[in-house]
């Protein structure tokens, strides 16, 4: 069936530049040169509304089984090519979503379908063994060829795990281990710990927090809910810790406008806030043992703070002996422009846990050595990540190397913020706060309502855009969005935003 796709692909070779001609295309900037992307589509196709007959007879078939609430529609994964994806009543969309920013280099890329047709890699795909106890001969080497050869600054121990929330979860584990023997003096429990960590009881299970920030938002386990603050639906009804909540900065943009306002709210946020919270959690009995913090919050608006804060906020965590915990599930693998968004900081010890997943294709967190688990089984599940995923990520790795990916996303991120810009000029009543990093960026429409009709609108006309926060749209594409896709989006969007002046 590879074989077959890629031969497919290669056939929808097209001259791009006929549909950014044809009519509805207003968009007053000029159209990016054509780039060639031999496995992509050369636009949107609609054929029904969305969702279209099929998708909502198969969302009452799935909805006898289990909570369809938050379906959008079904999706024809085999068809979908590069930025484009297609559902099941042949809609073809300009998906700069991404299954929540979790696709690198597009959808179906030849690179990854000819990995699928080397026989030597059956047997990673049919085993999934228990990697904790019985990982296979190839474990060590994979490793260092793909999660390691992208390390960040100052860490060479990485530990996979399935999925961000369970990257977070272990990562917390992993801080409180490494904060209790810090305490101790040494890693031997006494036999009270060992007693009462049986009935959840201190000393065995101590009294510790992690510090976060409000609009954060790190995963729906217990653990993760705890530090997460983006939105309530995710936290309703769910017991939670006694843990600290430090405002994020809410800064003006654009960024280099206004510098110095921006300057005293982060200085507000961090010596008003942050180190006043870390004394009273001590003070409480319940010390901080950890902060964790997104470069750019995303699921809770695309929040941004100056590298300045985020070196300062590294300061005071060594200042107060904890651990500091960069989580880059949504902003690591090259959307900013960099491989990981910490790297915009210029600091050569960022952190001491970088967590991943998303485009990284499995999870997991990269970890100083002295962070590392004291013992087995204390950091520990069943498939601690999946082998198969490593081999993708080795090629995927591959691709953006040779084909220059941060470079384009770069290219590509300008364009779309500066297509941004000329946006909210030009619908000042509807839009505002573009802001972004390489293509990670996000703008804020006038309100909810407004925000949520725009992006039903946009789906309407074969373009697929999520949102994040209170009334913001944010842009999640691909590392294979070029320029020419950024043309397309603005042209498609402008028409949206016209029917709503």
């Amino acid at each position: 069936m590879a074989s077959c796709l890629i031969g497919r692909q290669l056939s929808l070779c097209v001259q791009k530049n006929l549909w950014l001609n044809s009519a509805g295309c207003r968009y007053v900037s000029k159209a990016a040169a054509k780039t060639q992307v031999e496995y992509d589509y050369d636009g949107p196709l609609m054929k029904t509304t969305v969702p279209g007959p099929r998708s909502q007879e198969l969302t009452k078939q799935l909805g006898d089984i289990q909570n369809v609430g938050a379906v959008n529609f079904f999706c024809n994964y085999e068809d979908s090519r590069g930025n484009y994806l297609v559902d099941v009543d042949g809609n073809r969309m300009l998906d700069i979503y991404t299954q929540i920013s979790s696709i690198p280099i597009g959808y179906n890329h030849p690179a990854l379908l000819k990995l699928m047709t080397n026989p030597n890699n059956l047997s990673t795909f049919v085993n999934r063994p228990a990697l904790g106890i019985l990982p296979p001969e190839n474990f060590p080497d994979k490793i260092t060829e793909s999660l390691l050869s992208i390390a960040p600054s100052g860490m060479t121990r990485v530990q996979t795990m399935a999925c961000g929330s369970c990257a977070n979860e272990n990562a917390f584990k992993s801080i409180f281990i490494w904060y209790r023997n810090k305490e101790r003096g040494h890693n031997t429990p006494s036999e009270e710990e060992l007693t009462t960590c049986m009935t959840n009881q201190a000393p065995g299970c101590p009294d510790l927090s992690i510090l976060s920030f409000m609009g954060g938002f790190h995963g729906r386990t217990l653990g993760c809910l705890a530090t997460t603050h983006s939105k309530v639906i995710h936290k309703l009804d769910v017991p939670s810790f006694d843990w600290p909540v430090a405002p994020f900065p809410r800064l003006k943009y654009p960024l280099e406008e206004f510098s110095r306002e921006n300057a005293q709210e982060e200085a507000r946020c961090l010596e008003e806030v942050v180190e006043d919270l870390i004394v009273k959690w001590r003070q409480k009995g319940k010390p901080v043992a950890g902060i964790i913090i997104e470069p750019i919050q995303a699921e809770g608006g695309d929040n941004h703070a100056s590298p300045d804060f985020f070196r300062n906020l590294r300061n005071i965590s060594r200042k107060h002996g904890c651990a500091f915990h960069v989580d880059e599930v949504q902003t690591g693998g090259g959307c900013t422009g960099k491989f990981w968004a910490h790297e915009h900081w210029g600091m050569d010890d960022p952190a001491e846990i970088v967590s991943f997943s998303k485009k990284l294709l499995t999870g997991g967190y990269y970890q100083k050595d002295e962070l590392q688990a004291d013992k087995p089984y204390r950091i520990f599940n069943t498939w601690m990540g999946d082998p198969s995923k490593n081999l993708f990520l080795v090629e995927v790795l591959n691709v953006i190397r040779r084909e220059n990916l941060l470079e384009e996303v770069t290219r590509s991120g300008k364009a779309l913020l500066n297509g941004l810009y000329e946006l909210q000029a030009q619908y000042p009543g509807l839009l505002s706060r573009a802001r972004g990093q390489g293509t990670f960026c996000a703008i804020d429409v006038r309100d909810a309502a407004t925000r949520d009709r725009l992006l039903l609108q946009a789906r309407d006309k074969g373009m697929l855009l999520g949102g994040c926060g209170d009334q913001s749209i944010r842009f999640r594409p691909a590392l294979v969005f070029k320029e020419y896709h950024v043309h397309i989006f603005l042209n498609i969007f402008n028409d949206v935003l016209a029917q709503n002046k």
